[in-house]
């Protein structure tokens, strides 16, 4: 039997739904994700951050989807918007504006201010 096969499912869909997460809020934030790596030559297009965040965005939606199918809780390490947002499925302009809570965007925007 293979280690994958012996791996305790629930416990593995959370990591990977962290790791989506993760990933989506880095894309979100124009941080490095593996994205990077598999296309470093398109780094210089506009549009790049767009099908970064797009690509993200479905890793998350398909993990969130596997659990579902599987009857494992998913939503603990979101917040009640963040669930909403993903149960809508559609990437809008307001889950860009409004995914991270509002302590942590005005955290943002004051260090941003501080570096002016």
């Amino acid at each position: 039997m293979s280690d994958f096969a012996k791996t305790d499912l629930p416990p593995f869909f959370i990591e990977q739904l962290r790791r989506a997460k993760v990933n989506f809020e880095r894309a979100l934030d124009c941080k490095h994700t593996d994205f990077d790596d598999l296309y470093p030559y398109m780094n210089e297009q506009p549009q790049f951050f767009w099908y970064k965040r797009y690509v993200a965005w479905s890793e998350l939606l398909t993990v969130v989807r596997l659990a579902q199918e599987l009857g494992i809780e998913w939503k603990a390490d979101f917040t009640e918007q963040q669930v909403q947002f993903i149960e809508g499925k559609v990437l809008q302009g307001k889950v860009l504006d409004y995914w991270n809570p509002e302590a942590e965007q005005e955290e943002k925007i004051g260090q941003l201010e501080e570096e002016k």
